[in-house]
């Protein structure tokens, strides 16, 4: 079959829905809407007190009010509670406190979604403490600058709309573009998330196009409880002044399931040829993963001992056309099993390579399924050595068996062929005839 356009999208769309049911998103989700709840004043803090240093808040406020019209009710009450918590964080021990208490929730916060979208992509290791502070308060600083130039240029266009256009016909056209734009900010906003969170290159294109979903998906969901509210005015006799939180509660829900629904769709779009692969990740045989470990491990051997730049997740799977998230899973498991060492490629970008924990010369495949089949816990189960002892002498022989079968062939002499260098010889070949 032809990979068209069309079928790609198709094929993109049916893996991410796949996806979506099958990696707990929902849990995700209610666990990201918890530390929500405990992050909105203090972030709100943040944003509100860099706009009254510059005298600015009531706009920011107005701004924020603007693009959460959903959730008016609950914003006019949270900056209640921010003005009272700068109040009480400026004077005396509490200045120090305050600040601290403050990015700690900040950073908590966001290294939870960070997380969640590390899982999505298979990402193993997180951002260290130093990127986390830099970046993530970027992120909270940048913000409101970006709010305040939205909302300047709406509101300097709308302002002097009838001396730029003389003409009134044209008002609804330019009122329209006003309203698109707001849009197109949106799926911006979105693109950024899900190309700066997740500790992993992401294309633009593909978060592009999980941002369009998710902005899109984000304007419908303010759309919908926007004009929902006038019907669900009987809570209000039930839960009081109360009566925004069950409603909020549930607007963050559904905005993180679209979010993390987008993530899905970036990761699926970006690895469509691997991701195929999840169900059957999902049920691999013992003998199929354990080829697996032998192969990523014979990458590693022969690019260390050739003296090229260590392989990279990215770099393995474009070479050899090997699932993303199984070569992230195995590597990392040859990790912690003392066969391969992480190296810093790009520290910058914490750009991840794999080179060899132990003397490539000598290692043999006896002794990657030796340490493979032998890393983690085991012994555990009380009196089972002495029900089972004979099932532990058979199991122990057919291991032993099988290592030393393996203990004169070494890793390095092992032949592969490189996925990438054999379709740049087809494509030469093709071009001679």
């Amino acid at each position: 079959m032809r990979s068209t356009p069309f079928v790609k999208l198709i094929k993109t769309l049916n893996l991410s829905v796949r996806a979506f049911f099958n990696g707990d998103i929902q849990t995700k989700a209610c666990a990201l809407t918890y530390r929500t709840m405990l992050a909105v004043v203090p972030a709100l803090a943040l944003i509100l007190a860099i706009g009254r240093g510059f005298g600015l808040q009531e706009v920011l406020e107005d701004e924020l009010i603007e693009s959460f019209g959903s959730q008016r009710e609950a914003l006019v009450k949270a900056f209640d509670f921010v003005d009272s918590y700068l109040s009480q964080s400026s004077e005396g021990i509490f200045l120090g406190v305050g600040i601290a208490l403050l990015l700690w929730t900040l950073i908590s916060i966001l290294g939870s979604v960070e997380h969640a979208f590390n899982d999505i992509w298979g990402v193993k290791n997180g951002r260290s403490i130093w990127r986390k502070l830099t970046d993530y308060l970027a992120i909270f600083l940048i913000l409101p600058v970006l709010m305040l130039c939205a909302s300047g240029i709406t509101v300097f266009v709308t302002t002097n709309l009838q001396r730029i256009l003389p003409f009134d016909f044209m008002t609804p056209l330019i009122k329209w573009l006003l309203d698109f734009a707001s849009l197109v900010f949106i799926w911006l906003f979105f693109t950024g998330v899900y190309m700066l969170i997740p500790n992993t290159k992401v294309k633009f294109k593909n978060a592009f196009v999980a941002g369009i979903f998710a902005g899109t998906g984000y304007m419908v969901l303010q759309w919908l409880f926007i004009t929902g509210q006038i019907y669900v005015s009987k809570y209000n006799a039930i839960y009081g002044s109360f009566a925004f939180l069950p409603l909020l509660l549930i607007w963050l829900q559904l905005v993180w399931v679209i979010c993390l629904a987008g993530g899905v769709i970036c990761y699926a779009s970006q690895n469509i040829f691997q991701f195929n692969f999840n169900n059957e990740i999902a049920r691999i045989t013992t003998a199929y993963r354990l080829k697996i470990f032998v192969a990523v491990m014979t990458v590693a051997v022969r690019d260390y001992l050739a003296r090229r730049t260590p392989p990279t997740k990215e770099n393995i799977v474009e070479r050899y056309g090997l699932p993303s998230r199984l070569v992230a899973t195995s590597a990392n498991f040859m990790v912690d099993a003392g066969l391969l060492l992480r190296v810093v490629i790009d520290e910058k970008d914490e750009v991840y390579g794999f080179v060899p924990a132990v003397d490539a010369e000598l290692l043999t495949v006896g002794e990657v399924i030796k340490r493979v089949r032998g890393y983690g816990s085991s012994g555990f189960i009380p009196d089972f050595e002495r029900s089972f002892a004979g099932v532990i002498e058979v199991v122990d022989k057919a291991e032993l068996a099988m290592i030393d079968s393996m203990r004169h062939t070494f890793v390095k002499d092992i032949p592969i062929t490189d996925f990438v260098t054999v379709e740049a010889d087809k494509a030469a070949t093709s071009k001679t005839k």
